[in-house]
């Protein structure tokens, strides 16, 4: 049965295929509620209560009461936890090897509920733009001491009995920053020295407004989108958040500093779940549409839908999965929007999850160019099976023909060459091996294709997600120089050599940095033109406190971590990661989607905005097809300028940028001192035709129509976030 709303300020239109997912999704829910799905300690509680209802033997008693607390961790009830460990903790006989780790566990258990109580009444409930910044200072600092204090004194117990004990090390240290008490404070048996120091080069600190713009959404893990939804020249804001009971966020920006929460109104925030969100036209009509990502990492569980959300032109949305044909139930949390065969509409390749004995293809959606998709990917012999955790796509040989970047958590790394139709089909070929990829078998997770060093051809970054335990022990070992895994949580970087071929430049180029990513992009903090990146990080358990990383990019030469000076490092876990000059000043800001796995591990979403960091020019480009794809996804962008005298270009491609957040597809480009450009050009997807424009004034945002003989400036005002203090689009705390 349709159901009409009518909108504010927007037409009346029928939801029912939006009920229908939304019912869909509701189902998918309860029938995921179980016990053996480790993402729902609901399940686990009730599980545990009826253990402990019935059971007489003490050690099954014990281990459901440790359960059981663990379980009320992930539901943020940590002073329900806590009573259930307190008197575990005392009544166990430690001279028992197996009760000795299981006291252990207890331990770990009641320390981490204890920093999570500090977390949470200073941090969350008493957020400040400092708050859970590493290293943590100023406003950051906890007014609330109780949590940590209590975490202190079991951390000093158990490296009493363990000095080795890395993670209890690190979280020990974290535990006195949140006070103001390191270093001095910390035993000097167990300090970690210099992690309130930056190394190297420093940047101009970023300020986070999420709060004072009202854009601190509070969810668990999730995606972000940051676009010009309305076709306004603003760049709004989507967000999503993994879990089934979660709606999407949908925030306007009104081009004044104040955004407007247009979530309900919009039907996005019935249609919930999304590790993973981003952008497409999938049919040309100049609106950007919303494609959403479910499943990942749910195992057994992760047979949920993808949805594709159709933007209607009024401000609302509506989800034309089934319509489209692109209606399945394979777990993903990745996919890349271009025009694999050169028709001048946008495909679709969707990276799985396949872990025997759930099975489940990567799919390769052909647009039809009515709205409608065929899956072609055993006929383009990409049909690939693996646990994939990213994809990208992009031209490695400049050949005009988009290829295909895939990262697994099983190491495997392939690169699909795009040889372009056969038989009227596109067709793929893994050329991995002989690129000189393949080699690299760590654990994969988000990747891009980029310009780093702006020599005209792609590169390749991917995340090594290579971990065992907590991702604490490596950021401790890191601090003491000690190795434990050199490649663990590094970022891996291939230069292309311009032959087909890949060389990996990581640690020749300063990436040898613990960072552990999920979320990822990049963008130009500093307008140079050289292309700067931002990691979110993390892994569900909540030991792994490390911060997000910030990279700059120097010349292309090398990469510096300026995360500290920065102000950007964030504990809490990040996950969808957006570069764009949100308040049309310049310069790109960063938003993240933060939040963990957990209902209990939820977190603000945070907006960092960049304070300026040289005075530095640049050029804001959109493109609009006619030909080609109507948002111009695989377009080439080569603009030339001279520079205290010497000849430079910078190459952008239009995408959204990295494999897990997504940036606009409007283009931001530095131009160092340069003032004026000598030449734009655009290779259009698709054609391959070219346009040029010469003689073009720093510091504009221009829109570009394909075969339009003249570009559009477009009036953007620059704005302030500073002292609105308005609710926006965060739920009322």
């Amino acid at each position: 049965m349709a159901v009409s709303l009518l909108y504010m300020g927007c037409s009346t239109i029928s939801t029912s295929s939006n009920k229908e997912m939304a019912e869909l999704l509701s189902s998918i829910n309860l029938s995921e509620s179980v016990v053996q799905n480790s993402f729902y300690p609901e399940a686990g509680v009730k599980f545990c209560d009826s253990v402990l209802e019935v059971s007489k033997s003490s050690y099954q008693r014990d281990y459901a009461t440790l359960y059981k607390a663990g379980a009320l961790l992930q539901l943020g009830r940590e002073q329900e936890a806590i009573r259930l460990l307190q008197p575990l903790e005392d009544h166990m006989d430690i001279n028992s090897p197996v009760a000795a780790s299981t006291h252990t566990s207890v331990m770990k258990t009641l320390a981490i509920a204890w920093l999570r109580i500090g977390e949470r009444s200073n941090c969350i409930y008493s957020h400040s733009a400092e708050s859970c910044v590493f290293p943590i200072s100023g406003n950051g600092v906890h007014v609330k001491k109780t949590g940590s204090e209590k975490a202190i004194a079991i951390y000093q117990s158990l490296l009493q009995a363990n000095p080795s004990d890395l993670e209890s090390r690190w979280l020990l240290n974290i535990a006195y920053m949140t006070i103001g008490e390191y270093p001095g404070g910390v035993p000097p048996d167990y300090l970690l020295k210099g992690l309130d120091t930056d190394s190297g080069l420093k940047i101009k600190p970023f300020t986070e407004m999420a709060v004072s713009t009202g854009v601190d959404i509070n969810n668990m893990a999730g995606g972000s989108i940051i676009d010009d939804f309305n076709n306004d020249g603003n760049l709004d804001i989507v967000t999503s958040g993994w879990g089934l009971t979660e709606g999407m966020h949908y925030c306007r920006n009104n081009g004044n500093g104040t955004f407007t929460n247009l979530s309900a109104l919009s039907g996005l925030s019935e249609l919930t779940g999304g590790l993973n969100i981003m952008q497409t036209d999938y049919n040309n009509d100049g609106l950007k549409d919303i494609f959403v990502l479910r499943g990942a990492w749910k195992g057994n569980y992760g047979r949920e839908p993808v949805s594709l959300l159709k933007n209607n032109g009024d401000g609302s949305f509506t989800d034309v999965t089934k319509q489209s044909g692109l209606l399945a139930f394979h777990p993903t949390q990745t996919a890349t929007w271009a025009d694999f065969n050169n028709d001048g509409w946008l495909d679709v390749f969707i990276g799985t999850e396949s872990k025997d004995p759930n099975l489940f293809p990567c799919q390769l959606y052909i647009n039809n160019k009515n709205g409608t998709f065929t899956e072609m990917a055993v006929r383009a012999d990409c049909a690939i099976y693996d646990f994939v955790k990213g994809v990208n796509s992009g031209d490695y040989n400049n050949d005009g023909w988009p290829d295909i970047f895939v990262s697994a958590l099983t190491g495997e790394k392939r690169l699909l060459r795009n040889d372009g139709l056969r038989n009227g089909v596109v067709h793929f070929t893994d050329v991995a091996d002989q690129a000189g990829i393949k080699a690299n078998h760590e654990p994969g997770f988000g990747t891009w294709f980029w310009d780093f060093d702006n020599d005209g051809w792609s590169d390749i970054v991917v995340n090594n997600y290579n971990f065992k335990g907590s991702l604490s022990v490596y950021a401790a070992a890191e601090a003491l120089h000690q190795p434990i895994d050199e490649k663990a949580g590094r970022t891996i970087l291939f230069r292309n050599n311009h032959d087909g071929t890949f060389t990996d430049v990581s640690e020749a180029m300063g990436l040898n940095k613990v960072v552990f990513s999920m979320g990822c992009n990049f963008g130009d903090i500093d307008n140079d033109g050289y292309p700067d990146m931002y990691f979110g990080t993390g892994n569900p358990s909540y030991q792994s406190l490390v911060p997000n990383k910030l990279f700059k990019n120097i010349g292309g030469k090398r990469f510096a971590d300026v995360t500290s000076s920065g102000r950007v490092g964030n504990l809490q876990k990040g996950h969808g990661v957006a570069f764009a000059d949100i308040d049309n000043d310049g310069d790109e800001d960063i938003y993240i989607d933060m939040g963990g796995a957990y209902i209990g591990d939820a977190y603000q979403n945070l907006l960092y905005i960049n304070p300026g960091q040289s005075t530095n020019h640049w050029l804001s480009v959109e493109l609009e097809g006619v030909k080609s794809n109507r948002p111009a996804i695989g377009a080439r962008i080569k603009i030339s300028f001279k520079e205290d005298g010497v000849e430079r270009h910078v190459y952008a491609d239009v995408n959204s940028g990295g494999s897990f957040g997504a940036n606009p597809l409007r283009q931001h480009l530095g131009m160092g001192t340069a003032l004026t450009v000598d030449s734009l050009e655009i290779r259009w997807p698709g054609s391959g035709t070219k346009q040029v424009f010469t003689h073009l004034v720093a510091d504009q945002f221009l829109r570009i129509r394909e075969g339009d003989s003249q570009v559009k400036r477009l009036s953007l005002l620059p704005f302030s976030f500073a002292g609105k203090g308005l609710p926006g689009c965060a739920p009322e705390r």
